[in-house]
């Protein structure tokens, strides 16, 4: 007892822990919110700090009852416990932080757009089969490879939430005992598609099981691959999965990025054409299926789309062409970290928006950074590279205008967000 500490939490961190200050350093406290005060005991060295375990709520701060009865062991969600104010101010925080980090004004974050739960269309959930007993199907356990097996879930989509039950039963057939496997499940505007990461390869007979599996469900396609790094192999394609974007189906390749629901298509698209109106020609960088595309070329503006990705260039191309959008809108595919659009390139657009994945678009916006294109819109997952990405645009002479924060990921440590820049 007498190594323990009692501190008062003063914030929440970029991984949804607490923070708070001992000695001048952070004690990161899972599941704590702003103003609790709690006893603590010291942990392992963690970053400029030490991770902490939380012996006891002494009094309670900025909390809430949690939704989901699997908080707390589930690790999917870090921040159900947060009363909802301080859930909107840790996120509008975040990205504020963010900024300062790389000395750039904070007071251009606007408040949190919120998205509703029960809408996330995409998740890979984990499967496996214990050495006794029923399977398991859920997300992994904090900091661990134990499966929390779900029997609700307050972010997924209903029409996943309900695959989970003969998904279950599904593993038991397939799965030898200590088995483990994922399940990547997308729900398209047709259909659900659903990819397996299997362990053995299936043989005749498990192939026919999946065969009757996705009949049974009405699944649009069902395909399986060894693991992450192999192209998907398909079982059975009921129906060209496909997602609509301003008025134009897409279809979507295995395995293709997708955002998380398409309230978030719909709010993202609505931000960009804000920063873009009066917009002629502009490029799309980091295009991936089209998302923001579409969403410009239905509002006048002509558009090259570009992304590392040829399964999407691909598809957005052929949605293109059955789209009759051919000369309005034209596709590349290009690695743009590797081989970023040049100033010269850059000459021919007025607007230029990217999109990149968490990894940010450092040498694009180096790029941008040298060139004379009077509007940027930027599309991030990611506060920090966001905020490395943003510097080097504003040392090239871009004034960073509004950034406004949104609540893809409901209940996570993640955060979107859509920023404006033009020249000074």
């Amino acid at each position: 007892m007498s190594d323990d500490l009692v501190l008062r939490v003063e914030r929440v961190g970029s991984r949804g822990d607490g923070i708070a200050i001992w000695q001048g350093q952070p004690v990161y406290l899972p599941l704590t919110a702003p103003g609790d005060r709690v006893r603590v005991r010291l942990g392992r060295r963690r970053d400029a700090g030490r991770s902490g375990q939380v012996l006891e709520l002494i009094e309670p701060g900025a909390r809430q009852e949690p939704p989901c009865p699997h908080f707390g062991r589930c690790g999917g969600c870090a921040l159900q416990h947060l009363s909802d104010a301080a859930y909107a101010e840790t996120k509008v925080e975040l990205i504020r932080e963010a900024l300062a980090h790389r000395g750039l004004d904070g007071d251009v974050v606007e408040p949190l757009r919120r998205l509703p739960a029960a809408s996330r269309r995409r998740a890979r959930l984990a499967l496996e089969r214990p050495r006794s007993g029923p399977s398991h199907v859920g997300f992994h356990a904090r900091a661990s490879h134990q499966v929390v097996d779900l029997q609700s879930c307050a972010v997924l989509h209903p029409a996943l939430v309900r695959l989970m039950t003969p998904l279950r039963r599904l593993a038991q057939e397939l799965l030898q005992p200590r088995d483990e496997a994922a399940a990547t499940m997308t729900l398209s505007d047709r259909g659900i598609d659903l990819l397996l990461d299997l362990p053995h390869e299936p043989d005749y007979s498990a192939l026919e099981r999946l065969a009757v599996f996705a009949e049974t469900e009405d699944l649009a396609r069902l395909g399986w691959r060894p693991d992450e790094r192999t192209v998907p192999i398909p079982v059975a394609q009921r129906r060209i999965p496909a997602v609509v974007f301003s008025g134009v189906a897409v279809e979507l390749p295995p395995a293709c990025f997708l955002q998380a629901s398409s309230e978030a298509d719909r709010l993202l698209a609505a931000l960009v054409l804000e920063g873009t109106a009066g917009a002629r020609r502009a490029a799309d960088l980091f295009s991936g299926l089209g998302t923001l595309t579409f969403a410009m070329a239905a509002a006048g503006v002509a558009v090259h789309a570009v992304d590392a990705a040829r399964p999407a260039m691909t598809a957005l191309k052929a949605a293109v062409a059955r789209a009759g959008l051919v000369g309005k809108v034209d596709g590349e595919t290009r690695d743009l970290e590797q081989n970023p659009l040049d100033a010269r390139e850059l000459l021919r657009f007025d607007t230029v928006v990217f999109d990149p994945p968490r990894a940010g678009a450092q040498r694009q916006a180096q790029a941008l950074a040298q060139s004379a294109v009077p509007t940027v819109v930027a599309v991030s997952c990611n506060p920090a590279t966001f905020a490395r990405d943003a510097r080097c645009l504003v040392a090239g002479g871009y004034r960073a205008v509004r950034v406004v924060p949104i609540d893809q990921f409901p209940w996570s440590p993640h955060v979107e967000l859509v920023a404006y820049f033009d020249r000074r």
